[in-house]
C-alpha cells in the first residue's frame, strides 16, 4: 500500500547526458529552454549521421555514466578492458556536421576523435558522438501548435524537454509485476511523490517552487521499458509493457509518465513542492 505525503513533492532529478544511455540523479538542477541543464546534449550516431538508441540497441544499456569534474564518464559493464572515458557536458565548435534524430535534421558539434573511437569499439559499429549546443533550435512537435506555444525547445529527447513520473504510478504497476522493475526503466527528468497512483496523467499547469511547467500529455513507452539497465537483457514477456497496457492504453500506445514543458530559466531542487494548478 503506498503511504501518501501531506503534499505533492519532487523527490527525484534525472539528466542523461547522453541520450538513450544511463542517467545521473542530481540533487538540484538548473532550468533551460531544452529541459534540465546538461540532459540528453549528447547523441550517439552512426556512419550515416543516425541516431542510435536502445530500441534497435539494446547493448547501449551496458555503457553506464557516471558523474566526473566537469562532464562525465562512460564505462562498459562487462568490458573491463575499456578504461572509462571523460566527457565534457560541453563540446568545442571544432568540428561540425548535421545528425538526423527521427524526423529532425539537426546541427551538431562533433565530439573528440577518441570518444568516436571508444563508442565504435564498445558497440562494434562505427559511432561518432556529437553535441547539440545553446545555438541550436530543435523545436517542440511545431506541426501541433495547439499542444505547444511556438518557441517551444527540446534537447535530443524523444520529444518533450522534461518527462515526469511519479513513485506512487510505478508502486501500482509494481503490484502486479512478478519481477518489480525500478523507476530508471522509464527515464524520467521529475520524479515525485505524495500523489494519488496515475494522478499525474489528469494534470495540466502546475508549479515546482513557484515555477509554471505543463503536462501536455501522456508519454508513449516503447521497447526500452523491457530492458534491464544494468545486463542489456530483454524481459522475455515483455513486461512491463504487457502489464501497463491492461490499463494505460490509449489507442495503440501505452502510457507511462508526462510529457512537461517549463520555463525557460530557473532552478528547482529535491524537496521542493508541487502544486497543482488544474487538471
Amino acid at each position: 500500500m503506498s503511504v501518501f505525503q501531506a503534499s505533492p513533492t519532487l523527490t527525484g532529478l534525472f539528466i542523461y547526458p547522453v541520450k538513450s544511455l544511463g542517467g545521473i540523479s542530481l540533487p538540484a538542477a538548473e532550468l533551460t529552454p531544452q529541459g534540465l541543464r546538461h540532459d540528453r546534449r549528447w547523441l550517439i550516431v552512426d556512419a550515416e549521421n543516425r541516431f542510435l538508441t536502445q530500441r534497435e540497441h539494446a547493448e547501449m544499456a551496458l555503457l553506464a555514466v557516471e558523474p566526473a569534474y566537469n562532464g562525465f564518464l562512460l564505462r562498459h559493464r562487462q568490458r573491463p578492458d575499456l578504461l572509462p572515458l571523460h566527457v565534457p557536458f560541453e563540446a568545442t565548435p571544432e568540428r561540425t556536421l548535421f545528425v538526423t534524430i527521427w524526423d529532425d535534421m539537426v546541427f551538431a558539434w562533433r565530439g573528440a576523435p577518441e570518444a568516436d573511437a571508444w563508442l565504435s569499439e564498445a558497440l562494434g559499429r562505427e559511432c561518432k558522438l556529437v553535441y547539440m549546443s545553446d545555438m541550436v533550435r530543435r523545436d517542440v512537435e511545431p506541426d501541433k501548435p495547439e499542444l505547444n506555444p511556438a518557441g517551444t525547445l527540446v534537447s535530443f529527447a524523444d520529444g518533450y524537454p522534461y518527462l515526469l513520473a511519479t513513485e506512487e504510478s510505478l508502486a501500482k504497476l509494481n503490484e502486479q509485476l512478478a519481477e518489480p522493475v525500478p523507476m530508471d526503466r522509464f527515464r524520467p527528468n521529475l520524479v515525485v511523490s505524495g500523489v494519488a497512483a496515475d494522478a499525474e496523467m489528469h494534470w495540466g499547469e502546475f508549479r515546482i517552487a513557484g515555477q509554471p511547467f505543463r503536462a501536455v500529455r501522456g508519454c508513449g513507452r516503447c521497447v526500452v521499458t523491457t530492458i534491464d539497465q544494468a545486463t542489456a537483457e530483454k524481459n522475455p514477456g515483455g513486461e512491463p509493457l504487457r502489464t501497463l497496457a491492461t490499463y494505460r492504453k490509449q489507442g495503440s500506445k501505452v502510457l507511462f509518465g508526462q510529457n512537461v514543458t517549463g520555463p525557460m530559466k530557473g532552478r528547482v531542487q529535491v524537496g521542493d513542492a508541487l502544486e497543482i494548478m488544474n487538471f
